[in-house]
């Protein structure tokens, strides 16, 4: 099954153009008078090219294309990496054994689940996943739509972000280590947060009742409790004696180096999130056709791709959208967080709306408290974008191009959105009152002159057809290549065999 559209191969590498910054800047000054975001005449027929255009504005923005930057990271073969790789597809990790971590971010849905809003724990089919997952009738809270109250980020190039994890960026590092929802306050370091941020979020999916622990599992009891008695389940000690048959014990022995540790020790919660995080980090795909292209090879992206990387990149003044405001460096943000007034539509996060409603998402203030970063999510990376939909906070896009003339004028979108196009049984009893705040928000920001979202753009339907093909050149083509994603799927094998592996199926017959 195919969630995006697939993606043009590579070209051989050429010799990319450089020029100085001060030459970019009088060519990017010379090149806009002739171009505009109104879809004046094809550039090409200007005296300096799109490609002369695009080298002058890399430049100023300071990209070379590559967002790893001379990291290292885990490869999938690593001994951790593998281990983590049978955690995250065990549903011994919820409390019910009815979800794993795969179950909302697998690899062949490009690190997702392919929902605008997840359902986790009590699913009809906690093997099928994508959208004809559906929350079972008997659930604790049950009313047809989805449990999750955000959309589930990809668990692609986690690695590369650097300052903080989540929506609201409730796992944040700090100069004394890394926050995260168990410390005392945001500014606060949780000591039992591991070394990397991947590994610090790793400890939560399995605390939330909609996620991974159900409603049953250790109730009223607190996280750590949750986290001992799975650690005891995969060890069979504990509160998780006897409850699962797989020797766990012999691939943390070998993974981690420790014939004789006793077993409490070995099988800590700690090591398991490490496990899963350095799985995560080992999911690096950026090979992207734009990294192609800023490397030299001027064929390895279209010329409305081009077009659309110019209006990405340039400021209004220039005949751009000012996308990269916000979606800047090579891995295209820059890790803040901002309000763009998406729609909020599903359960939202239980805080109460003007109108006594529960069912409102303060994003980043939830975590670190304050009015003025109230509705603010984390902005996304667009590497791999097209792969990651539906879009928003919420996943209230299943469309680029509806996300894209949103995000450009909020106030008419608010107005004239559609909500009979969300998916069956989406929670939408919140969604004027909700984000009609958001939008009010947005305007005193714009007012305060503090927001970073461009007003009065006026762009045609060239313009929105290049930005597509542009976001398209950030795709990482082996994300679509089921054989090349296998290595990071977790099966049953002659070393192993997990009786509660998650058995991925998208319900119209094809196996992940």
């Amino acid at each position: 099954m195919r969630y995006g559209n697939h993606m043009q191969s590579f070209k051989l590498l050429k010799l990319r153009a450089s020029v100085t910054s001060t030459t970019a800047l009088a060519l990017l000054i010379l090149a806009s008078c002739g171009s505009s975001s109104g879809g004046s005449a094809d550039t090409d027929t200007t005296n300096l090219t799109l490609d002369t255009q695009l080298a002058a504005a890399l430049t100023l923005a300071g990209l070379d294309g590559d967002p790893v930057d001379g990291r290292s990271f885990p490869e999938i073969t690593d001994p951790l990496a593998e281990l983590g790789k049978r955690l995250f597809f065990t549903k011994s990790l919820s409390g019910d054994f009815d979800a794993a971590c795969a179950s909302c971010h697998h690899p062949r849905l490009a690190g997702g689940d392919a929902m605008a809003l997840s359902i986790g724990t009590d699913a009809v089919d906690p093997d099928l996943l994508g959208p004809l997952r559906a929350h079972h009738p008997s659930a604790e809270g049950y009313d047809g739509g989805p449990t999750v109250p955000r959309n589930s980020p990809t668990t692609f190039n986690l690695a590369l972000w650097e300052e903080s994890l989540f929506w609201d960026g409730r796992v944040q590092k700090l100069e004394s280590g890394i926050a995260t929802p168990d410390s005392s306050s945001s500014a606060t370091a949780d000591p039992l947060a591991g070394a990397t941020l991947s590994a610090a979020q790793a400890r939560f999916p399995v605390t939330s009742e909609e996620e991974m622990r159900g409603f049953t599992f250790e109730y009223g009891l607190n996280n750590a409790a949750v986290r001992d008695h799975l650690a005891g389940r995969l060890g069979n000690f504990g509160a998780g004696a006897g409850e699962i048959s797989e020797d766990w014990v012999s691939l943390f022995r070998t993974t981690f180096n420790e014939p004789t540790m006793p077993v409490q020790d070995l099988i800590t919660f700690e090591n398991v999130v490490a496990a899963i995080g350095a799985y995560e980090d080992s999911q690096i795909f950026v090979e992207t056709p734009w990294k192609q292209y800023v490397a030299g090879d001027r064929d390895a992206i279209s010329a409305a791709a081009k077009r659309g990387a110019l209006l990405f990149l340039r400021e209004p003044n220039q005949g751009g959208a000012a996308c990269a405001r916000c979606h800047s460096g090579d891995f295209f943000t820059d890790g803040d967080y901002h309000l763009t007034a998406f729609p909020q539509i599903g359960r939202g996060k239980g805080v109460p709306n003007l109108i006594g409603g529960m069912d409102a998402d303060y994003g980043r203030s939830m975590f670190v408290g304050g009015m003025i970063e109230r509705f603010s999510f984390r902005t996304p990376s667009m590497i791999n974008v097209m792969e990651t939909g539906p879009w928003g906070h919420a996943g209230s896009f299943s469309d680029m191009e509806t996300l894209l003339r949103y995000h450009v004028d909020p106030l008419s979108g608010f107005a004239g959105f559609n909500l009979a196009g969300l998916p069956a049984g989406m929670q939408t009893s919140g969604f004027v009152q909700n984000t009609g705040e958001a939008v009010n928000q947005l305007l005193l920001q714009r007012g305060a002159g503090t927001s970073q979202l461009p007003t009065n753009l006026s762009l045609n339907d060239r313009d929105y057809t290049d930005l597509i093909a542009f976001l398209e050149s950030l795709t990482d083509p082996r994300i679509l290549d089921p054989v090349f994603l296998e290595p990071w799927i977790s099966r049953n094998d002659a070393g192993f065999t997990d009786s509660h592996l998650l058995l991925a199926h998208d319900g119209q017959g094809e196996v992940f």
